[in-house]
């Protein structure tokens, strides 16, 4: 499969890589054929994280004997640099690996996140140590917030972003792709099916061949989908003038209920977790039982709090239906919650 360097790092990917959400939600075995037929297929670059239960896990075990010429990756969400460390070091013991090629800050998506994990203490420190020690080879952060994505990628620890692009959130094409090219940060665009919410790998995939040099991870939980999506990036083809139309469809159908959790909506002066209720279905998509049932929690108790207010429609930049996206939701988290 064709390579893509990702910036400064260095380091050499398969022109897609794997995303680690889905294979939370099957059985050992299962992620196990899934991870080995992708890199089968020529997939290199596994990008997991320590909040995907025990998708770490089922990475180290796929990998195991066939560690040469993998680039493997994890995250860590703690702003601290022992919490960092602590997450870090599990990773590397879940997957088998003493070192890990890419070790990066999850979702860095608002100012205070900045300000606690660049203090002293604070998570980068924990990073710069980590690099020091041998631990990882390069640093990287992922983000939802383009205003702030668009200043992390001028910081000189970060050799890699990673963000949303997709059919649906294609803003980043504007200023954060160009950025990240001309400071030599290498791009990775999560949610390239737009979070399980877009089902046509083929038009999603030949959008973003557009771009040969941004990486994209979708989430796999089945062979057959992986071998789906490699079809399409190693044919390189992009979208003809009648695929334009249709995705764009699609797109404009999908962007009037998409949430790009960007955080604009919020904080929600009763307490609703705005962004966590807009995305849910994506969770319910995506997530295994036990962090589904959590996130339900939040979902269902911090919804019930909402008086309508509207203030979050009117912060939306988007103009999303928040309102009655809040309340489908807590119905469905109140629903998960009884199926416990």
């Amino acid at each position: 499969m064709r390579k893509v360097v990702l910036g400064r790092s260095g380091l050499e990917v398969s022109a897609v890589g794997f995303g680690g959400i889905p294979i939370m939600r099957v059985e050992t075995a299962q992620a196990v054929r899934t991870i080995r037929r992708a890199m089968d297929l020529g997939i290199n670059f596994l990008d997991t994280a320590a909040v995907y239960s025990d998708s770490q896990i089922k990475i180290g075990l796929a990998v195991k004997g066939r560690r040469d010429g993998l680039v493997l990756a994890s995250k860590s969400s703690r702003r601290d640099a022992e919490g960092l460390t602590a997450d870090l070091d599990r990773a590397r013991r879940e997957m088998g690996a003493d070192c890990l090629d890419l070790y990066q800050l999850h979702n860095v998506s608002s100012e205070q996140d900045w300000r606690q994990v660049s203090s002293p203490g604070g998570a980068v420190e924990g990073l710069l140590a980590a690099r020091q020690a041998g631990k990882i080879r390069h640093i990287g952060v992922t983000s939802h917030k383009l205003d702030l994505a668009l200043k992390l990628i001028d910081e000189p620890v970060f050799e890699t972003v990673q963000f949303p692009f997709n059919l649906v959130t294609s803003e980043p094409a504007d200023q954060l792709i160009p950025k990240a090219r001309l400071n030599n940060v290498g791009f990775i665009a999560m949610k390239p099916l737009c979070g399980g919410q877009y089902d046509n790998a083929d038009l999603a995939f030949k959008f973003l061949n557009a771009w040969p040099d941004v990486v994209p991870i979708p989430g796999i939980e089945a062979p057959a989908e992986i071998e789906q999506i490699v079809a399409v990036v190693e044919s390189g083809a992009t979208l003809t003038g009648p695929e334009k139309a249709q995705a764009q469809a699609i797109a404009d159908s999908l962007g009037k209920l998409f949430c790009r959790r960007c955080g604009y909506c919020q904080p929600c002066p009763q307490g609703v977790p705005l962004t966590l209720a807009m995305v849910f279905d994506s969770f319910v998509k995506r997530f295994d039982h036990d962090r589904l049932a959590e996130v339900a929690g939040q979902v269902a108790s911090g919804g019930a709090q909402c008086t309508e207010c509207g203030l979050c429609r009117t912060k939306c930049p988007y103009d999303l239906p928040i309102i009655e996206t809040v309340k489908k939701a807590t119905a469905k988290a109140k629903e998960v919650l009884k199926g416990k």
